[in-house]
């Protein structure tokens, strides 16, 4: 027996977080892994009058194209993923995975030379989200693959998946209304505000966010959602990070990563595991070795790391630093094909920005 709250959360999928209208163009990219949900939220999407292009994958389809595309096949933008990017009003994305670390076996430089490939294409869609011309929204259904990852049963980690997504509630677009608002009062506070400073056990870093946006993330663009965020000035990033979570990527895990920035580059790095694969990623392209993003997760619904971003970047007590591409609507200015998000601790830490106290061990200080 499906579980209802399959049927909620693909009600909200549609008509809240893509606020889907009749007639407008949908793609709806699922894994084959995502059928339930895939369906019932083509079956909403279609009860709301939407036109929808179905794509579904198979999960291992990208290992099989990384492995055995050539390089001309690596370096090629196909014009359907052009025109659905130029032309299309939404997207909703839903993963579904068999093997968390199916890439590891391919080649780094294959992969960040087909990110450099795909990067256009996420340009365009960026730009037309700035424009407000599209809107896009990812979720991650539950397999036994990530549940595994998470250190939970399959049956525990649903029951996760469904709490941080506020599935539970009796009505989750107010809870994530009233989420938004929580975050907007933090985000009013920073507006106009220049100088960060970041200090603690993992952390002793600075960088300026003058004229930057700071954006509320209140289950429109990732579901669940829980975060804000904003992209520091490119060449003003100074210090040192360790993440003491790992950082996955590309199908790899790399532990106990450390950066050194200075004016904004990475100017040094290491990790005690894949640290080959860490440097080859940081040099995918020019700005691949810029801060394209600063995070703070501020769901504290989501209790543990699951080694899952989707979840673990809106972790409450956490921030995560991306090196690579900037989100344009923040104002950033990074170009890159990579964008990596790395999460640090922050139970031992404080942040003041314009020299007054923001941030103390794991809250803001408007939230204590």
């Amino acid at each position: 027996m499906s579980d209802p709250r399959i049927e909620k959360l693909a009600d909200v999928l549609i008509n809240y977080s893509l606020e889907i209208k009749p007639g407008e163009q949908l793609e709806l990219w699922c894994s084959i892994l995502s059928q339930e949900l895939a369906l019932a939220a083509y079956a909403e999407a279609l009860k709301s009058g939407a036109n929808v292009l179905l794509r579904p994958f198979f999960p291992e389809d990208r290992e099989v194209f990384l492995k055995l595309a050539g390089d001309a096949q690596l370096d090629f933008l196909p014009p359907i993923e052009k025109s659905i990017a130029e032309t299309f009003d939404a997207s909703l994305a839903i993963g579904g995975i068999h093997n968390t670390r199916s890439l590891t076996g391919v080649d780094p430089k294959r992969q960040a030379r087909y990110r450099k490939t795909m990067a256009p294409w996420f340009k365009i869609t960026e730009e037309r989200v700035l424009r407000k011309e599209y809107r896009w929204c990812y979720t991650e259904y539950p397999t036994q693959a990530i549940a595994q990852e998470a250190d939970m049963s399959l049956a525990d980690y649903f029951e996760f998946y469904y709490a941080a997504g506020k599935l539970n509630d009796a009505d989750p677009v107010a809870s994530w209304r009233a989420e938004g608002q929580r975050q907007q009062q933090l985000v009013d506070w920073l507006a106009g505000r220049q100088q960060v400073v970041l200090k603690g056990s993992d952390i002793d870093m600075s960088f300026s966010v003058k004229d930057r946006k700071f954006i509320v993330c209140d289950g429109k663009v990732n579901f669940p959602d829980g975060e804000i965020f904003t992209g520091p000035v490119e060449n003003s990033v100074n210090g040192w990070v360790r993440f003491k979570y790992p950082a996955i990527f590309g199908g790899r895990e790399v532990t106990d990563v450390e950066l050194w920035f200075e004016n904004g580059r990475v100017v040094k790095e290491k990790a005690s595991k894949n640290g080959e694969f860490l440097t080859t990623t940081l040099n995918t392209d020019d700005g691949s070795r810029y801060l394209g993003e600063w995070g703070i997760g501020t769901n504290y619904e989501i209790t543990r790391f699951t080694k899952h971003m989707l979840f673990d970047e809106k972790l409450g007590g956490t921030i995560h630093l991306a090196v690579g591409a900037s989100l344009y609507e923040t104002g950033g200015r990074n170009d890159s094909g990579l964008h990596w998000d790395m999460l640090c601790d922050m139970a031992e830490s404080e942040v003041h920005i314009d020299g007054e106290l923001f941030y103390r061990n794991g809250r803001p200080v408007l939230w204590s």
